[in-house]
């Protein structure tokens, strides 16, 4: 484990006095929230939790919040708790997962939160990794019974469920929160929160190896949710409607934390299901949400769908993750009046956003992120007046000034992480300089270089003869096509160019596909031949982890001699 404090004393010392950090926490929000506004609505159920976890949906004010929150904080100190123990927790997106940070958070605990897909293989793996003294979960999720399994597993913690009727060995939550303990008070003044206090181990999507944990403080949250109000403009009159998991950047930075920066409501939805999705827009009179670029593409193609809800509501959707195609970004604003923004962003270093106020144009916002400190141009996040960005040469490990030319993204500032856990084990992410190496791989972009166009993952680039080809920049072609309904870019082994491009495509219903038409298609956009796949393979389905990332890796595997 980590110790509590994260950031060494020079940083801390710098960035607060630079006005970057401040001394708030994330518990001092909720108390400031709960303080002016008990009686208004805080958070939502979603609308199908009585399905997912055999309860029914809640809404809860502020101050209703609160009390639960001292409630489960009784219950974790009568079991043991102390400042510094960590609490994994697998729960869905529901009330009983907001309640279980914000305890955890009051009593000084590390959450190290476990997307519920995660079975034995991850569950153990990770608890190795974090020795969580306690396993907050419920005994269903869908048709399993979850906190049965995880009895099962033998973890070296204390396992509770919320349920009707828990197994022997586990404490059963919803008998237990019923009171608040005389000494959670006195606990609380006791134990002071440093804003360096690590809150959370979250986990990198595993795609090319095992998960790394990447802890994260007080100090490292607030500064990010800054990005993610501002770019919004969220307001306490705002509705939010979370569709993400809860686990990582996406959902906590995303979606949780900017609730309560500003005091707005959280709807919460899981597991994702476009009818109730559209429902809880319409029913909840959503103001923001997040979708994946895929989704938002499917509704442009399918204006039935969104005929049945009412999104009039709705100002803005954020997206992101993968490059969003301009088509779907224009789509949006001019038939709906809806604008997109565009995040980029990783648990490591989040720090990119394009919003419809700073680049109106949604051509620009699709392809195009800000690149901070260019002469001339100005970002309205405060994010950006924080955040250094670099290009360096992946060969040469020289700057990259010239548009064009692709380098790897570096950041540093306030939103970058300060190490993996058991980062004594790992190389270092970090450069000579302190940026953090992402991985990423950009060019400068804009009559005036203001701009980074995203290429890809340094890792997934296709190395042909010599010549780099971004798998991003074909599967967004390859997508265009009418018969595809998914695609996924790797390179193949050969003897004389070391790699080969191969296409892994899923098929819409009804609809066939061979090599020959896909490479005249392509041909049709006019992309340099060296780029053209030479093998086509179809499948039922892409690989993709808990999160939704393509297993890119696994898919290598598969053609290796």
């Amino acid at each position: 484990m980590p110790g509590r404090k994260l950031h060494p004393p020079s940083r801390v010392e710098e960035y607060t006095a630079r006005g970057w950090w401040s001394p708030d926490t994330i518990d001092a929000l909720l108390r400031a929230q709960v303080a002016r506004q008990p009686d208004r609505l805080a958070v939502v159920d979603p609308a199908n939790k009585a399905a997912l976890v055999g309860a029914e949906p809640r809404r809860l004010t502020w101050a209703e919040l609160d009390a639960e929150v001292d409630r489960l904080a009784t219950v974790l100190l009568d079991y043991g708790a102390e400042q510094g123990d960590v609490l994994a927790v697998q729960l869905p997106n529901t009330v009983e997962l907001v309640i279980a940070y914000l305890a955890s958070w009051r009593l000084g605990l590390i959450v190290t939160p476990l997307p519920v897909q995660f079975r034995e293989h991850e569950i153990v793996e990770l608890a190795a990794l974090v020795e969580p003294k306690f396993f907050v979960t419920t005994q269903r999720i869908g048709d399993r019974f979850h906190a049965a399994e995880v009895l099962g597993y033998k973890l070296p913690a204390i396992t509770l469920a919320h349920g009707p009727k828990v197994d022997d060995g586990i404490v059963p939550l919803d008998q237990l929160l019923v009171a608040v303990g005389p000494s959670l008070a006195d606990y609380v003044a006791a134990h002071p929160a440093d804003p360096n206090d690590c809150v959370t181990i979250c986990w990198t999507s595993g795609t090319e190896s095992t998960p790394k944990g990447v802890p994260r403080c007080h100090y490292d949250w607030l500064a990010i949710c800054w990005g993610t109000v501002e770019a919004p403009r969220l307001t306490e009159d705002d509705v939010l409607l979370n569709p993400f998991p809860m686990v990582n950047m996406a959902g906590i930075g995303g979606m949780f934390l900017p609730w309560l920066r500003v005091g707005c409501v959280l709807v919460q939805h899981h597991p994702f299901d476009l009818p109730t999705f559209l429902q809880q827009i319409s029913a909840e009179k959503v103001t923001y949400t997040v979708a994946p670029p895929a989704l938002l593409t499917l509704l442009l193609q399918r204006e039935e769908l969104l005929a049945r809800a009412d999104i009039s509501s709705l100002r803005l959707i954020g997206s992101g993750s993968v490059p969003l195609q301009p088509t779907m970004v224009r789509g949006w604003q001019e038939r709906h009046g809806i604008g997109i923004i565009n995040f980029f962003g990783s648990n490591e270093g989040i720090s990119l956003l394009t919003d419809p106020h700073d680049v109106p144009d949604p051509e620009q916002r699709a392809r195009y992120f800000p690149r901070y400190g260019v002469s001339g141009y100005t970002w309205s996040s405060r994010v950006a007046e924080w955040t250094s960005v670099r290009l360096v040469d992946p060969a040469t490990g020289e700057e990259v000034t010239e548009p064009g030319v692709p380098g790897e993204l570096r950041l540093k500032g306030p939103t970058v992480f300060a190490g993996y856990l058991h980062g004594e084990r790992l190389a270092s992410p970090f450069d000579e300089q302190g940026y953090l190496r992402t991985g990423d791989v950009f060019v400068i972009a804009g009559a005036d270089g203001q701009f980074l166009e995203y290429v890809d993952r340094a890792k997934d680039l296709v190395i042909r003869g010599g010549m780099n080809i971004a798998p991003a920049e074909l599967e967004g072609l390859i997508a265009a096509h009418p018969a595809v309904a998914d695609a996924a870019v790797v390179g193949y082994p050969d003897d004389v160019l070391g790699e080969r491009v191969c296409a892994v495509v899923v098929l819409r219903d009804g609809a066939e596909l061979d090599l020959a038409e896909l490479v005249r298609f392509l041909q049709d956009r006019r992309i340099a031949s060296y780029k053209l796949p030479e093998r086509l393979e179809l499948r039922a389905a892409l690989p993709r982890n808990p999160v939704g990332k393509v297993l890119k890796r696994q898919l290598r595997e598969e053609f290796l001699p």
